[in-house]
C-alpha cells in the first residue's frame, strides 16, 4: 500500500519524515514517500505530486506553517477523492473547515507522533481496502438528545448508516453484520433490540448484532439503516446534571459477506442535549 506524503521541502521535517512517518508506516506494510525521495525523469515535479497523488492509496499532510504548496496539493487530493491524513505541530495550522477530517496534533514530539500513527494507519489502511469491495459503509448522519431525570443522565443517538454498492457487479451475500462499541451502550433497530456480547476486537468492550436490511447490494444499490443508541451518561449522586453531553469515540462496523470480512471505522461525535419541552 502507498501514501503520498505532502510537507514543505525544509531540513526541519526530516525527522518527523523518516523518523516518525515513514518508519511507522513501514511496520504497517505501507510505503510512505515525498517526491524528493523518488526518481523520476520524464515528468516535472508538479506533474510527478500530481500524478503522486492519483495514483496514492492515501495522502499524508503536513499542514505545519500552513505552506502554500501543501495547502494547494491537499485541496488537490480531498477534489481526487483521497483519503487524506492531516498533520501538525499546532492545531491552529490546520484551518476551521477541515478539522472533521483524520487529524494528528503532534507538538513537538515525534514519540507522540508515532503513538498517533500507529493508532491511525490501522483504521486508515483498513478504510483503503473496504473501498475496494463491493459493499461500503459510512455513517451519512448523527443526531441525539439528552434524557433527564432528577437522578440520572441518559443519551439517546440516532446514527444513520449507508451502504452503497459503487462496483460494476452485484455484491456478495451479506452474512452478518456486527456493531463494535464501548462499554455500556444498547441499540435497536427497527423499534427491537439488538443483542450484544463481549467484543472480540481489541480496544472495543461490547459487540452488538445487527439484523441487515438486504441480503446483497447490486450494482449502483444503496441501502440505509437507523441504529437507535442509549446510554447512562450521569448519576447525581457523582456530580451536578448538565443540559447537555457530547458523545464521542471510535467503532467499527463489521460486514461479514461469503467473500470475506470487511470492517469500518466510524467516528461519532454527537452533542446530547435537553429540549425544554
Amino acid at each position: 500500500m502507498f501514501a503520498f506524503v505532502l510537507m514543505p521541502f525544509d531540513p526541519k521535517f526530516d525527522d518527523i519524515y523518516k523518523l516518525g512517518v515513514q518508519q511507522t508506516a513501514k511496520r504497517f506494510g505501507i510505503d510512505a514517500e515525498r517526491v524528493d525521495d523518488q526518481i523520476f525523469h520524464k515528468e516535472n515535479i508538479l506533474e510527478r505530486i500530481y500524478n503522486q497523488i492519483i495514483s496514492a492509496d492515501f495522502i499524508i499532510a503536513d499542514m505545519t506553517d500552513r505552506n502554500p504548496n501543501v495547502f494547494y496539493e491537499t485541496g488537490y487530493a480531498h477534489a481526487k477523492g483521497k483519503i487524506c491524513l492531516l498533520l501538525t505541530s499546532n492545531a491552529d495550522d490546520i484551518p476551521f473547515d477541515l478539522k472533521h477530517h483524520r487529524h494528528v496534533i503532534y507538538g513537538n514530539s515525534i514519540q507522540n507522533l508515532v503513538r498517533q500513527l500507529e493508532r491511525e494507519l490501522p483504521a486508515i489502511k483498513s478504510e483503503v481496502e473496504n473501498r475496494q469491495s463491493a459493499i461500503v459503509v459510512s455513517l451519512s448522519k448523527a443526531d441525539g438528545d439528552l434524557e433527564k431525570t432528577k437522578y440520572s443522565a441518559t443519551g439517546h443517538v440516532y446514527l444513520f448508516f449507508d451502504l452503497n454498492n459503487k462496483t460494476n457487479s452485484p455484491s456478495p451475500e451479506i452474512e452478518s453484520v456486527y456493531f463494535y462499541t464501548g462499554p455500556g451502550w444498547q441499540f435497536t433497530l427497527d423499534n427491537q433490540e439488538c443483542l450484544s456480547s463481549p467484543s472480540d476486537l481489541p480496544d472495543f468492550q461490547l459487540r452488538h448484532f445487527i439484523k441487515s436490511p438486504i441480503r446483497r447490494l447490486t450494482s449502483g444499490g444503496w441501502a440505509q439503516f437507523k441504529l437507535v443508541g442509549r446510554k447512562f451518561i450521569a448519576f447525581a449522586s457523582d456530580e451536578p446534571l448538565k443540559d447537555s453531553y457530547r458523545l464521542n469515540g471510535r467503532a467499527v462496523m463489521r460486514i461479514n459477506t461469503a467473500d470475506g470480512v470487511n470492517d469500518y471505522p466510524i467516528d461519532i461525535d454527537v452533542k446530547v442535549e435537553e429540549f425544554p419541552f
